[in-house]
């Protein structure tokens, strides 16, 4: 895709200022890095305070006494009784029980309802949610009106506390509007890096003074592309187009915590979602692959799509992610694996340029997880 046809996030000028390197992404012209490099970024982040735009991301509306219901028919979550400024994580399944995106999910009380969705799914998420609930409740996208930004790092919560001193009182995924310099902002205190940190949903035209004021401050850096992809790796997040789609499942991907209680076949709301036969045969008889944290064993970075064998040469799976993880000091990779395999510290190996790599299974998160939950 050529540069003159990507589209630009608000703070688009902002990133060409500060030096950033851009690359297409999802459609759009994003920084993967600036002067600072991925490494340095990666650990400012995890040290002090990391700012990233992700306004590529799709925000939508939904509004209507019926929403939390009509919602509840898509994905596997408890949406009618998520209490008022909160939000959860949850998936679109379809009726084979993959996962057409993830997104968060928050209430915003007087029923209504925020969407996040992912920047390279939010046309066919919009499209998806008007076919299928369109006649139930009001949809309305934001993708032009609000852009995204994400503070993250152990120093977030204090940087934004001088603008909003009610956000130190949030916990991890609450949901709040917040007035940030005179502007209708939306927080949450949640993010993608493990670490502490929030998500400010932030209309589009005031969008590049609140990314300068928070710069602005000294614990704060501006991170790209790079570093959210290696912060999220070690976390052990999927990355939906890379460790789940379509045709996985939310058991194969190991992601049967983000099913509600409620939801799952013995719950008080069982199934009622695209695919939940097919979801509540796979967690009660067990799946043939599973998304598992490998640990490669030496200092070769081993990527996506590089093949794992047995002891014997034996293809048993695949890499979905893969790279270096800085905290780590290390390589780092997730991936799925015949579920024989699938047992901690099982040794493994991935072929790298026609060579075996020594890895083990590792439990996720790789780096510990930092939110605050009060």
């Amino acid at each position: 895709m050529s540069t003159e046809t990507l589209q630009q996030t608000p703070l688009h000028a902002l990133h060409l200022e500060l030096g950033a390197r851009m690359v297409p992404f999802a459609g759009y012209d994003m920084p993967v890095q600036y002067p600072l490099g991925v490494m340095k970024e990666h650990l400012h982040t995890r040290e002090q305070a990391g700012l990233f735009d992700v306004s590529h991301m799709g925000q939508i509306r939904l509004s209507g006494a019926n929403a939390a219901k009509a919602l509840e028919t898509l994905v596997p979550v408890d949406i009618v009784d998520l209490p008022v400024g909160m939000q959860r994580y949850a998936m679109f399944t379809n009726a084979q029980g993959g996962i057409l995106d993830d997104l968060m999910v928050a209430n915003l009380g007087n029923d209504e309802l925020f969407l996040v969705v992912n920047a390279a799914c939010k046309d066919q998420d919009l499209a998806h949610l008007r076919q299928q609930i369109g006649d139930q409740c009001e949809i309305q996208p934001l993708f032009a009106e609000r852009a995204l930004l994400a503070l993250q790092g152990p120093a977030a919560v204090s940087v934004l506390a001088r603008l909003a001193p009610e956000v130190a009182k949030m916990t991890f995924m609450q949901f709040a509007p917040v007035r940030l310099l005179g502007h209708d902002c939306f927080v949450s205190r949640s993010g993608y890096t493990g670490e502490d940190g929030f998500e400010i949903s932030v209309p589009a035209d005031a969008a590049e003074a609140l990314a300068r004021r928070l710069l602005a401050e000294p614990e704060v850096a501006a991170i790209g592309l790079g570093a959210r992809d290696s912060l999220r790796l070690e976390a052990g997040l999927c990355l939906y187009g890379h460790d789940m789609n379509s045709a996985t499942t939310p058991i194969e991907a190991s992601l049967l915590w983000a099913i509600s209680k409620v939801r799952r076949a013995d719950g008080a709301r069982a199934g009622g979602f695209p695919g939940a036969q097919r979801v509540f045969e796979q967690q009660q008889s067990g799946v043939a692959r599973k998304r598992v944290g490998l640990l490669p064993q030496e200092r070769t970075p081993v990527r996506e799509d590089a093949e794992i064998v047995d002891n014997d040469g034996i293809v048993i799976g695949k890499v979905c992610s893969g790279g270096f993880g800085p905290t780590l000091a290390g390589p780092v990779a997730m991936g799925y694996l015949d579920t024989a395999h699938t047992a901690l510290d099982t040794p493994v190996w991935a072929i790298v340029r026609g060579k075996r790599v020594a890895m083990k299974v590792s439990k996720m998160p790789f780096v510990p997880q930092r939110y605050y939950r009060g």
